[in-house]
């Protein structure tokens, strides 16, 4: 009987230090887990941010690539890349070079060289550090600055998805129908349209993060944002609508009461605006005007604002536009903004579609379209809304991504639902891809477009 035992003993020692072994040398994932959770979690987490920068490389690489490589003239691929340096793109080339420049009152008509203080300042500002920091052409410069926000863009539209949980294939939806708009190509441009939509999305993402790094990022995003477009200063309102409709604004009936509880939205809301407060600072300090920027559209571009333009029936267009026609096409994008912008009101308000969850997210990503939409609309009333197919694209981004935000909260839709949707995507999509080619190609051949 004790033989039995010391065998019995003998035996479950030598499975137990067999078991330590195997263990040892093949850890199980819970092992693995057990001994290193910290790395663990941590290569989890990089892997989570670098996903959404490789993502955003790799479609950046691709629109160069169709533009330079497919659409831009014959010749050297310095030239063909340098193509995308047109119309607006001469005026930042200017103010790299030679700062800015005027006379008081500006010139009644387009003259660069007399007065060129009608761009605000961020995009020739960084450009004219890599000009002069890298010592590489102006032009260059501009195309670099202009294609890193372009990465930096598509990185927070992918950062933001991965942070509401949107499932891969409503991702890359969601960036087709971006990169599919008749002016998507002006990211890659030597324009400040990438800047402002980098700065705008960093703005958003670090806003509603938490910890004074976040407010730091979300801040100095804030400063690019509203130094890149003048719109860019009522966007930097979108901390108090989110905290507004997050927090509420009842509760209180004390106004003291009620300010504390959004001081720190209120804070970041006016660090934002900085960017564009010092330059009108610059402005007055240097020619006594803050408003020189608005005076010198408004001698040389004819810029009047009609603050009810979009509520005059007069300036929608209902027609399908001639595509030699670049007036035509930026009405009918108004009009069709306009659509889009009421679609998206619709489907929170109708009981049918109602979902509560991220409200205040959507809420605040429908105020920025909706405040980019009639700045714009009202500035560029006054010339047959020439431009505006290039600024709805920025409302178009927003929408896109609101929507996007919106979808993710229906996880059981029936099959022919989504076999519709994917085939909707993919028609408006090759439509818009179509039309974007065209305007490629006549925008890289010294042609206006938008």
């Amino acid at each position: 009987m004790g033989s039995e035992i010391a065998f019995a003993d003998s035996t479950t020692s030598s499975c137990n230090l067999e078991s330590f072994l195997i263990s040892s040398a093949f850890p199980t994932r819970a092992a693995r887990l057990a001994v290193a959770p910290y790395h663990y979690d941590v290569m989890t987490r990089s892997w989570s941010l670098l996903r959404p920068l490789l993502a955003g490389l790799a479609l950046t690489v691709l629109q160069l690539a169709v533009v330079v490589g497919l659409l831009a003239p014959e010749g050297a691929v310095s030239y063909r890349y340098s193509t995308l340096n047109q119309h607006d793109s001469y005026w930042f080339m200017n103010i790299v070079d030679r700062g800015y420049q005027t006379i008081v009152p500006p010139v009644n008509h387009k003259v660069m060289e007399v007065s060129n203080v009608a761009f605000f300042p961020a995009y020739p500002a960084i450009a004219a550090l890599l000009h002069y920091g890298l010592k590489i052409d102006t032009g260059s410069a501009l195309l670099i600055t202009a294609q890193l926000a372009t990465w930096g863009f598509w990185s927070y539209f992918f950062l933001l998805c991965n942070r509401w949980d949107i499932s891969p294939a409503l991702q890359v939806c969601g960036a087709l129908l971006i990169v599919a708009h008749p002016a998507a190509f002006f990211l890659v441009a030597g324009y400040s349209e990438s800047l402002f939509l980098m700065a705008l999305l960093g703005f958003v993402y670090w806003s509603s993060g938490n910890g004074r790094a976040a407010k730091f990022w979300a801040a100095l995003h804030g400063i690019v944002m509203s130094a890149t477009r003048i719109v860019g200063i009522v966007c930097a309102a979108y901390p108090v609508v989110f905290s507004i409709l997050t927090k509420g604004w009842n509760g209180s009936h004390e106004s003291g009461a009620r300010f504390r509880k959004h001081a720190p939205a209120i804070g970041l809301m006016f660090v934002g605006t900085l960017g564009a407060l010092s330059f009108f600072i610059y402005c007055q300090l240097r020619w006594g005007h803050w408003d020189m920027y608005m005076l010198t559209q408004a001698a040389g571009w004819g810029i009047v604002p009609d603050y009810l333009a979009v509520f005059r029936p007069s300036n929608y267009r209902w027609l399908v536009p001639a595509l030699n026609n670049p007036i035509e096409a930026s009405q009918m994008s108004m009009t069709l903004g306009a659509l889009l912008l009421v679609a998206v009101t619709l489907s929170e308000l109708l009981p049918a579609m109602r979902r509560q969850a991220d409200w205040a997210t959507r809420g605040g990503l429908y105020f920025c379209a909706a405040v980019i939409f009639y700045i714009s609309v009202s500035g560029v009333a006054c010339v047959e809304m020439e431009s505006m197919l290039r600024y709805e694209f920025c409302v178009h981004a927003l929408i896109v991504l609101a929507l996007l935000n919106f979808l993710r909260q229906f996880r059981t839709l029936p099959v022919f639902v989504r076999a519709f949707g994917v085939v909707a995507v993919a028609l408006v999509s090759a439509a818009g891809l179509s039309v974007q080619g065209w305007y490629v190609w006549n925008f890289t051949r010294g042609n206006w477009v938008a």
